[in-house]
């Protein structure tokens, strides 16, 4: 049994900052922050409401007091699109609900939720009364093989009709798939199949080649000409990544995690670019989980060679990335327990002892933010390696350990976390009676 000191608990209690819910809660987060242009906001779920309101909290502040432009998420690239559109008064949808219902693919509760819904509204609000300065909202993720490759031939049917025709030529090469990208990564992957790869290269490289052009003779729809562009291209950028990820998939777990991350971070660059002025660099608030988006060296998974967006911003960014996780002991989330299933109400259990979860419980806080970068007791402490709970879609109960754990090095991992003891389960949007029968009461340690 591993057992908490007195000393332990008393250093971190004396460096953290209760959270009341009050106005100057994250006074001392923002103070963290100062001029850094990046701000990662992770959570230890993906299914836990308390991480979606607080990470809108802190991002209210930063968009009104700091001037972040831009909020990127853990999401595929064309629905957030969808998402931006309607926050900037563009697009064709009525409310947040309906900008939000691009996300239909599992796991469609990660962002059809209450509490992602009240931010876009919120967003959508603020720049109604924002003028030119508005906040837009994008997606890092690229498993939107197939829908990116038809937002790609839409914008070209547009510009460029015989480019369409060429680029659907060579796009044609997935047809036989019935967009099931796994189906094609398994095909190319153990060689049933020739890739698309030469073709979705030339594809993004002519779009390119291409661009004073199609931003010179006008935008698709209401963007402008170089958001459409933008948009496309990033599009072409994740057709050609998501074809490269899905060959490699069936090869290796880190293989495919280091591509996916190093899209994500890439994505995150192209969109800073893009959204600088000359003189006012772009600043973002990005939303991604504590295993995207906290530094992979200072865990087991890096020292097994994986990489991801935490690291690779801290490299390319330094100090001008900041970067916070976030944790939590007990409570409830809404989780799967199989890929492709539906969403369950589910009981998280209690953080192991030795676990980070574990520590910061005992302090005996409720809420409270605790940052790490500089030196003094309460990092002392946490620089001692302990395991740390990821739970991501899906959430296993019996293999907890084996599942959900990993060792780290909490101080060296982030910047700052926040710790909310006991939490809630996010509310789907299309919450089926599954999730509101929720599971049978929990028989610890054994489970049902």
């Amino acid at each position: 049994m591993v057992t908490v000191t007195a000393y332990e608990t008393g250093a971190i209690r004396a460096a953290a900052h209760p959270l009341s819910g009050g106005d100057a809660d994250y006074d001392p987060l923002l103070a963290l922050v100062g001029d850094a242009r990046f701000v990662l906001l992770g959570e230890a779920t993906h299914g836990t409401a308390e991480f979606y309101d607080e990470r809108a909290r802190i991002t209210q502040r930063l968009i009104e007091e700091k001037g972040f432009t831009a909020v990127a998420v853990e999401a595929d690239w064309p629905d957030a699109w969808r998402v931006n559109r309607y926050v900037r008064g563009e697009g064709s949808d009525e409310d947040g609900r309906a900008a939000l219902g691009g996300f239909e693919r599992f796991p469609a509760w990660m962002w059809r939720n209450t509490s992602v819904l009240n931010f876009v509204e919120w967003l959508r609000q603020r720049n109604d009364r924002a003028g030119k300065d508005k906040a837009g909202f994008y997606g890092l993720d690229l498993y939107s093989l197939f829908t990116s490759i038809q937002e790609v031939l839409r914008y070209l049917e547009q510009v460029d009709p015989v480019a369409a025709e060429e680029t659907r030529r060579r796009y044609a090469c997935f047809d036989h798939y019935g967009e099931d990208s796994q189906h094609y990564g398994y095909a190319t992957g153990v060689g049933l199949s020739e890739s698309c790869q030469q073709g979705v290269h030339a594809a993004l490289t002519e779009l390119q080649q291409r661009a004073f052009d199609y931003m010179r003779d006008g935008g698709a729809g209401e963007a402008s000409p170089e958001d459409a562009f933008f948009y496309a291209q990033q599009n072409a950028r994740l057709v050609k990544n998501a074809e490269e990820y899905y060959r490699t998939m069936f090869r290796g777990r880190i293989s495919s995690w280091n591509l996916r991350d190093s899209h994500m971070a890439d994505t995150l660059d192209a969109l800073a670019r893009h959204l600088s002025r000359e003189g006012k660099p772009a600043r973002i608030v990005v939303w991604e989980h504590n295993s995207h988006i906290g530094d992979a060296r200072a865990t087991e998974i890096g020292r097994q060679g994986e990489w991801n967006v935490g690291e690779l911003a801290r490299k390319a960014y330094g100090r001008d990335a900041c970067l916070i996780g976030f944790s939590t002991y007990d409570g409830r989330v809404t989780a799967a327990s199989e890929w492709d299933g539906p969403a369950l109400h589910k009981h998280v259990r209690p953080g192991m002892p030795g676990s980070y979860e574990h520590l910061l419980h005992e302090v005996g806080m409720e809420r409270f933010f605790l940052p790490l970068r500089d030196p003094g007791p309460a990092r002392d402490v946490l620089m001692e390696e302990r395991l740390e709970r990821a739970i991501g879609v899906l959430y296993l109960p019996r293999t907890e350990r084996q599942s959900h754990y990993f060792m780290a090095q909490l101080p060296r991992q982030f910047d700052g976390i926040i710790h909310i003891d006991r939490t809630s389960a996010v509310t789907p949007l299309d919450a089926t009676s599954g999730w509101h029968s929720g599971e049978p009461p929990e028989t610890y340690p054994q489970g049902l």
